[in-house]
């Protein structure tokens, strides 16, 4: 039986992504790994909580994604950089279907 108790597999990835609260302006971020349920980024010099709704704009091979997800859980790694994991609620049924194929054709991590 396996310990990997995720509900979607993860695709490794360290690209530079933008991201905003609803009506603010982007900022840019590091993620860290993607996948059909939302995205892990490293952000500085920003503050987010639990349960904020923000929008994320990243690549998955030549596509650009636009999804909406909240905040499921922030960390801080050093007291200027966040790591943070964003589920996502909404994201074009397309794009979800992007991601949920690379992610079978990429090894997960």
């Amino acid at each position: 039986m396996s310990n990997n108790r995720r509900k979607y597999p993860r695709i490794a990835t360290d690209q530079v992504i933008s991201f905003s609260m609803l009506d603010n302006a982007e900022q840019l971020g590091v993620s860290r790994n993607v996948s059909a349920g939302g995205i892990r980024f490293e952000a500085v010099g920003c503050e987010l909580e639990l349960g904020d709704r923000i929008r994320v704009t990243f690549n998955v091979g030549e596509h650009t994604v636009v999804a909406v997800g909240t905040v499921n859980w922030a960390t801080e790694l050093d007291p200027l950089t966040l790591d943070i994991g964003l589920e996502f609620d909404d994201i074009d049924p397309e794009e979800l279907r992007l991601l949920e194929e690379s992610s079978e054709m990429i090894p997960a991590v």
